[in-house]
């Protein structure tokens, strides 16, 4: 592909790391497709890449909706014509809740896009990379340190993160027949929206609530463009980036 035009598709492009992945890939000289639920916030995503801009197609959509993961990859299709990378990072939560107290409403709330949309994201992105000529392509799923350990009250989500890290295998291996390559990248504490709360105290595992460090977003995504530039006979099967003093390493 050297010296073609390279087409990215980040999943949750509107705000935090999936902004930051996208923003890095289309300064890096990617043409990026911007997916999300709210098409102001994607707009938004592709004004912040300034002369990149025009590389950017925002297409409003929800992962967790068959149909609408039907619509998006047509309109890839039809406007891009092929796909060599997909960031699979759309994901949500509840407030954190005692595994007792958990509902079947919350816990669906969670697996519907953490593992739902993110399996019918990565599934259409597969049939596309392995149908179209050149052949080939990358997955990068967005996993979590809750990938490896979880916060106190927080079922769902550890739940749907490790099962990503078990997606991300099955892909990996799968897709070797058809050079498709899948890595998975696993963030700690990156300063955004949703890490907000952490500046006034979270749950640790010793009952108490204390601040957490945090760590520019910007870092994320750079590292997402490092994986994505990567040759398709080099993965990087798993990387953690993470806040360098956060409450991960040592026991709690």
């Amino acid at each position: 592909m050297a010296g073609a035009e390279r087409i990215a598709l980040v999943t949750g492009a509107g705000s935090g790391v999936g902004r930051a992945a996208s923003l890095s890939l289309l300064g890096g000289g990617w043409t990026v497709v911007l997916a999300g639920r709210r098409a102001e916030a994607l707009t938004e995503t592709a004004t912040l890449a300034g002369d990149g801009a025009g590389r950017a197609v925002c297409v409003a959509s929800d992962v967790s909706d068959p149909a609408s993961v039907a619509k998006l990859f047509e309109t890839i299709r039809a406007r891009c014509g092929r796909l060599d990378l997909l960031f699979n990072n759309a994901g949500g939560n509840v407030p954190s809740t005692n595994f007792g107290e958990m509902t079947w409403e919350q816990w669906r709330r969670v697996v519907a896009v953490n593992l739902d949309g993110a399996f019918l994201v990565a599934n259409a992105a597969f049939r596309m990379m392995r149908d179209q000529r050149p052949q080939g392509g990358r997955i990068i799923n967005n996993g979590s340190i809750s990938a490896h350990v979880p916060r106190p009250g927080s079922a769902a989500y550890t739940a749907t993160k490790h099962a990503m890290t078990g997606l991300t295998r099955a892909i990996s291996l799968d897709g070797r027949a058809f050079d498709i390559a899948c890595g998975q990248i696993d963030i700690g504490n990156a300063a955004t929206p949703m890490t907000a709360r952490m500046a006034g105290g979270v749950p640790q595992a010793d009952g108490t609530m204390k601040p957490e460090p945090t760590m520019d977003v910007g870092h994320v995504g750079e590292m997402v463009l490092t994986m994505a530039n990567l040759p398709l006979d080099a993965n990087v099967q798993f990387v953690t980036i993470m806040a360098t003093k956060m409450p991960f390493v040592g026991r709690g």
